[in-house]
């Protein structure tokens, strides 16, 4: 199939056209998007990268896939998504519960790395129409999130799926099925599991993004194929990659120079969204790429997105932290994060000029379990108190004050040990909001950043109301009631002079 007819519109698909991109208003205004990274690789529970890791002779996720169902030369991926029925799938319901956690946009997954997609396409059989579910995942996801004002997005994993699937070509080295090749060497599910034999290494454990991001340009035009495809049937507000712009390399220096005739599929794909979404909105653009790749010169094109991990400080731009309460795809053994670590995270990262896109694991069936259910319902009630610090805020002169500091290192998140001096700040006009990380054992806020010409007119405890302050001394002094409006983090706004 030939890419669609492209929309014309103000961007041409070059990185100085796209380079003029203005983050839309909603983006910027919405803070939190709850995200459904939800596939048929949910279906063993057993975590993320089953596709892959069911392939590698001796891992985890073999051992369970072969004591479970028996072995991928036999029986394989292919089996798997046969087997994922979304019976209990209510996005009405779900869509509610993420609404009231405080959610101003909603992402689903259009395809995994996995090559299964959860959508009607008419350039791929295996889907979830087709096969599995019998049910057009996206379409649903979608409906639920219009009746509701929330604008839309779509997650694509599919750039690096001809690497990252290549395990699949592989075969046991012992046993009772050594030599015996998997069954994604079977010719007739090769549009399933893509013919990369001769790029299969049975020692590669990650991506082996060369030479095939360089030298493939049908799977370029596959994956464009797919893009225009989605992008024509679902008019997202968001288009998602998991990675760098397609196909260039995530893991280049930072100060290398983009290669546009190597990214001109990821760049056709882009200009098609955001003309798209001028021709509805008057010539305006109102949507949103993401992608990974930390070069200004690409970044620019859309919001930066960074998994599991965030900014040290302010960023001019406005930027996305991806995360996950537990893993991202359900995982019966995940340990999640509880309420308190996932408020704290939201508030650090506004602060930055951040938003958060919190995926929320589905089992199989479609349901979430209660410890997500209870996440989403103490979020729900912090926000019911504080959500005035956050939706339509923009960074204050700086982030946030005190002794403790996130780490900024990819994939990890561990809890920060906040303390009474620790305060992340955001603001709206004249009133400052100031988020104190800990609840003080002596019921007093001291807040040290405010300058001389930053005079303080009144301050109010949202959720309570207003508080004694005081401010001849320099730092602003605030007297807390001594019982506060919500067990979690309590905020504070201040509104300044003039």
């Amino acid at each position: 199939m030939k890419t669609s007819a492209r929309v014309k519109g103000p961007f041409e698909p070059k990185l100085a056209s796209l380079q003029t991109f203005e983050c839309p208003a909603w983006f910027r205004d919405a803070k939190l998007g709850i995200w459904s990274h939800w596939g048929a690789q949910s279906v063993p529970m057993f975590g993320d990268w089953y596709a892959r890791n069911m392939y590698f002779e001796g891992s985890a996720q073999y051992r369970y896939h072969i004591r479970h169902y028996g072995h991928p030369s036999v029986f394989g991926y292919k089996d798997i998504v046969q087997l994922w029925k979304a019976e209990k799938f209510d996005p009405e319901e779900l869509m509610d519960l993420y609404q009231a956690a405080g959610a101003k946009y909603f992402v689903a997954q259009a395809m995994h790395h996995d090559n299964f997609f959860n959508y009607d396409s008419r350039l791929h059989r295996w889907n979830s129409v087709q096969m599995g579910p019998k049910k057009d995942i996206v379409a649903l996801w979608k409906a639920a999130a219009d009746k509701r004002g929330l604008p839309f997005g779509l997650t694509e994993h599919l750039g690096a799926t001809f690497s990252w699937f290549q395990s699949n070509k592989g075969q046991d080295k012992e046993g009772l099925y050594k030599g015996v090749p998997y069954d994604g060497n079977d010719p007739q599910y090769e549009d399933l599991y893509l013919p990369n034999q001769m790029y299969y290494h049975a020692d590669k454990k990650m991506y082996d993004l060369d030479p095939w991001y360089a030298t493939e340009p049908e799977w370029h035009q596959r994956w464009l194929d797919v893009m225009m495809e989605l992008i024509d049937l679902y008019q997202p507000d968001l288009l998602y990659s998991d990675g760098a712009l397609p196909f260039t390399d995530i893991f280049q220096d930072a100060a290398t120079a983009p290669d546009e005739a190597v990214m001109a599929a990821g760049l056709q794909a882009v200009a098609h969204l955001y003309n798209s979404s001028a021709a509805r909105n008057g010539g305006v653009n109102k949507a949103v790429y993401n992608q990974k790749d930390r070069r200004k010169a690409v970044y620019t094109i859309g919001v930066l997105d960074i998994e599991r991990s965030q900014e040290p400080g302010i960023k001019e731009e406005p930027w996305q932290t991806d995360t996950c309460v537990g893993d991202w795809f359900y995982n019966a053994k995940a340990v999640y994060k509880r309420p308190d670590h996932v408020i704290e995270i939201l508030i650090d990262i506004i602060s930055k000029n951040g938003n958060l896109l919190l995926n929320i694991p589905q089992r199989p069936d479609g349901t979430i379990d209660d410890e997500c259910r209870y996440i989403l319902q103490e979020m729900a009630q912090w926000m019911a108190v504080s959500s005035e610090g956050v939706y339509g805020t923009r960074p204050f002169r700086v982030s946030g004050e005190g002794n403790s500091r996130v780490v900024i290192e990819q994939y990890k998140e561990d809890r920060v040990e906040w303390d009474a001096t620790d305060f992340r700040f955001t603001q709206k006009g004249n009133t400052v909001y100031a988020f104190q990380m800990k609840a003080p054992g002596d019921r007093m806020a001291v807040i040290r950043s405010f300058g001389p010409e930053e005079r303080v007119r009144h301050v109010h405890l949202l959720g309570a109301g207003p508080v004694e302050f005081s401010q001849a001394l320099g730092p602003l002094v605030v007297s807390l009631p001594e019982h506060l409006p919500t067990p979690y983090v309590h905020c504070l706004a201040v509104e300044l002079e003039g």
